[in-house]
């Protein structure tokens, strides 16, 4: 039996849309494991910079990343240990959080339903993928990991849980432990 020309061109476009975020996290992934110097070269940073005996620094000199732990018990896995930060674009996650929410309500009352134990996987699972697209990998593989849980037969979770993994061993880094992914970022209120 054929699928309609609807039905097949939104499976086209949403086939598209997943190669499209791939190819981003690949690109993004690459990106991120070199350390380009840059150099101000406007003239009067630069010899304020001389004035003061100072070398040009890299971009690492301003940020976090390769950076040793403030907390020097976190890096021996002591108690004190916190959860990795949340990176990557905030966004706005409140239809996916009610979405969860009643979902939720809807399997803590009939929890012998497969549909609602279903239609909470899917809302982790949207929200999952949704922080995927902002780049918030760690905190997607926490709803991706609780969408596997509620429907262990939700094969776009097992994918994108497997194409996050693949980004952080790329990027030689170990992924959060189940249970120790962050929230997402909160969307700033201008």
């Amino acid at each position: 039996m054929g699928h309609s020309p609807m039905a097949r061109y939104a499976l086209k476009n949403k086939t598209m849309k997943q190669l499209l975020i791939f190819a981003l996290l690949v690109v993004t992934a690459a990106c991120t494991g070199s350390q380009p110097v840059v150099q101000n070269t406007s003239n009067a940073n630069t010899d304020a910079a001389r004035s003061q005996n100072q070398k040009p620094e890299s971009v690492t000199a301003h940020t976090t990343e390769n950076q040793p732990p403030s907390d020097p018990r976190a890096a021996n896995g002591m108690p004190g240990q916190q959860r990795p930060a949340a990176t990557g674009d905030p966004i706005d996650t409140t239809k996916f959080d009610n979405a969860i929410r009643d979902a939720s309500a809807a399997a803590k009352s009939n929890m012998n339903d497969p549909a609602a134990k279903k239609a909470l996987a899917d809302a982790y699972y949207e929200r999952g993928f949704a922080l995927t697209e902002a780049r918030q990998y760690a905190a997607a593989l926490g709803d991706l990991r609780r969408a596997i849980k509620l429907d262990p037969s939700h094969q776009d979770a097992k994918k994108w849980i497997d194409q996050i993994v693949s980004i952080y061993q790329m990027l030689k880094r170990e992924p959060p432990k189940e249970g120790e992914e962050p929230s997402p970022l909160p969307m700033k209120k201008a």
